[in-house]
């Protein structure tokens, strides 16, 4: 079935957003808790990243935890981030905000990870949907954070899943979800999965190149 054929605009309120978060991040979650155990082994390079499959993961929790922040605050000056510190632990890894302990290995990151996933979930039921928080992709409400946390969480367990050897496949209703809110720009005549691999430069489509540099727009539009 190709994202044409889905009914991507099924997802109205704050309250169908964030089901869909929380089931994005529980899917990879338990995806990634089929992963080898030994900390060692999440050094691997994640996927098609220049990052660990550790160091992906810290980010994806660290988006989530941002995301909720950045949209429960809507009293910022507009064009404002949330004035978190944030630093990297090495030259080449990701500018967190958050860090996971390494003492407790994988099944404590998966921890951070479900924690900040769940804030995120919680923050999307109880925001106003009038709320409105900055992002450089373009200034969004509730649910368009919840899109972009669902987009970060299923293409990061993607990498996270390749680099350690394990499958990885998104749900297609959850993707074409995101595609139709925040990529209004891609083409509707393939499957949803692949689609959005190929539209955050993960994959490619049939007579289309691999994108090099890609976005979404996280813009409010409006219904009809």
């Amino acid at each position: 079935m190709t994202y044409k054929d889905h009914d991507a605009s099924a997802l109205r309120t704050n309250d169908s957003w964030a089901d869909a978060l929380d089931r994005a991040v529980q899917l990879a979650i338990a995806t990634l808790r089929t992963a080898p155990s030994e900390t060692e082994a999440w050094e691997a390079t994640a996927g098609s990243l220049e990052w660990t499959c550790w160091e992906t993961a810290e980010h994806l929790a660290d988006d989530l935890f941002f995301y909720g922040m950045q949209i429960a605050t809507p009293s910022l000056p507009a064009g404002t981030y949330v004035p978190f510190g944030a630093h990297r632990r090495r030259a080449e890894g990701p500018l967190n905000t958050l860090h996971a302990d390494r003492e407790p290995g994988p099944s404590g990151l998966l921890t951070v990870l479900e924690a900040c996933g769940a804030m995120q979930v919680s923050l999307t039921r109880t925001t106003p949907p009038s709320a409105r928080g900055h992002h450089v992709f373009g200034a969004s409400d509730p649910a368009g954070f919840a899109a972009m946390g669902i987009v970060e969480t299923l293409v990061h367990a993607y990498d996270i899943s390749a680099g350690l050897g394990i499958d990885f496949t998104a749900p297609d209703d959850l993707c074409a979800a995101v595609l139709e809110r925040l990529f209004p720009h891609v083409p509707r005549d393939e499957a949803p999965w692949p689609t959005l691999l190929w539209a955050t430069g993960r994959g490619e489509l049939p007579e289309r190149e691999r994108l090099e540099k890609w976005r979404w727009y996280g813009e409010v539009r409006q219904a009809g």
